[in-house]
């Protein structure tokens, strides 16, 4: 199936009442089948509003909506039962009270991911019910600490209950609100035999997810998912791209490249057989110096552009501490530093869409600016 994406798209009609609204296709009664672009640049909810609330969290998906972004962000991982949740891992010691549930105590262990030791709990060695039974908690409390008023309160998702809430919400406020998964540790989940391709497709079948024109993307710091997701759907696919170090499928594969490379026109070129956008850091687009301060953006916009691919930058946070020093305000790292003024700058550069934890601050900048 051709993978050619323009980066406006067509009009569409809705599939079946189960199903999210198309992206192209107005949910108003009014102008319902009506050609509509997306808005542009896309707000990107990542994680949810998880600026303001434990992320990955319904409510935090919820707030996000309330708050004007056009696509919620579930990182899938697996549980033990097959069922995609959503986890920004699948160690969950961080995002969840499970080290406080004794009855979970000898669930801990110590496994490999993507080469790396890592030590905890994860969400393959708990069944859907038994996941169901912990309550996230605040991943960036000394970063956060208001949204830790809201640990214990919440459940762990499905990516069911997730396209559920979406489906609801844009049919309850007249506007389409798109779904933006991501496949993680895609190589390992397949490695234990819990493939996230398969559930994902089929989960996005069931609900009448199938097309170019819904409003779903996919998203991946790995390739070879994405390039067997290509042959599986036609939903939109983003290839995600990290400031340093290599796709893990590169590394079993033994293919020497890295993200920089990707990052090139051949990289970039070699991305649009199989993809529709990349997600680069927005470091890729704006660098900055040793100290923290921007330096000329590179030619990565244009360059995708010119490959018909759109660009959706992450991750866009108000705190001094993920700003460039140019825009923070105060010592305190985790105070609130200029975020308008980083939003302009890449909205400026013809950025199409953007990840933010505070979508609020998104939706306002762009609304601005136009």
């Amino acid at each position: 199936m051709s993978r050619t994406l323009p980066i406006m798209l067509l009009a569409g009609t809705l599939l079946a009442t189960m199903a999210i609204p198309s992206a192209a296709t107005a949910t108003d009664p009014a102008t319902r089948g009506k050609p509509q672009a997306e808005p542009k640049p896309l707000v990107i909810a990542h994680r949810g509003a998880s600026g303001y609330r434990p992320e990955h969290t319904l409510e935090a998906y919820r707030l996000a909506i309330r708050q004007g972004a056009d696509y919620i962000e579930p990182d899938l991982v697996s549980t033990a039962d097959g069922v995609l949740v959503a986890r920004h891992e699948n160690e969950i010691s961080g995002t969840t009270d499970v080290a406080d549930r004794a009855e979970f105590a000898d669930r801990r262990a110590t496994k490999t991911i993507d080469g790396r030791s890592v030590t905890g709990w994860f969400t393959e060695d708990f069944t859907l019910a038994e996941l169901r039974t912990l309550r996230a908690v605040e991943r960036l409390p000394q970063v956060r600490p208001t949204n830790t008023a809201f640990d214990g309160e919440f459940a762990v998702p499905t990516l069911q209950e997730v396209i559920d809430l979406a489906r609801s919400e844009s049919r309850r406020l007249g506007r389409t609100i798109g779904i933006y998964p991501e496949t993680k540790h895609p190589t390992y989940f397949q490695s234990i035999g819990l493939p996230l391709e398969e559930p994902l497709v089929d989960t996005l079948r069931r609900n009448k997810l199938t097309r170019r024109t819904d409003a779903v993307f996919i998203q991946s710091f790995e390739t070879a998912n994405l390039r067997k997701l290509s042959r599986m759907t036609d939903v939109r696919l983003v290839q995600l791209l990290g400031g340093s170090g290599r796709p893990y499928d590169f590394v079993v594969a033994g293919d020497p490249r890295g993200y920089t490379d990707l990052a090139t026109p051949d990289g970039i070129a070699w991305i649009s057989r199989y993809a529709d956008a990349i997600g680069p850091t927005k470091d890729l687009i704006v660098p900055r110096d040793a100290d923290g301060a921007l330096l000329a953006p590179t030619s990565l916009i244009r360059d995708a552009h010119r490959a018909r691919l759109a660009v959706h930058a992450w991750t866009f946070r108000a705190e001094n501490q993920f700003l460039p020093t140019d825009h923070r305000i105060g010592a305190d790292p985790a105070a609130r530093g200029d975020i308008t003024a980083e939003y302009e700058l890449f909205y400026g550069l013809g950025l199409d869409g953007l990840f933010a934890d505070h979508p609020d601050t998104a939706v306002a900048v762009r609304a601005a600016t136009r």
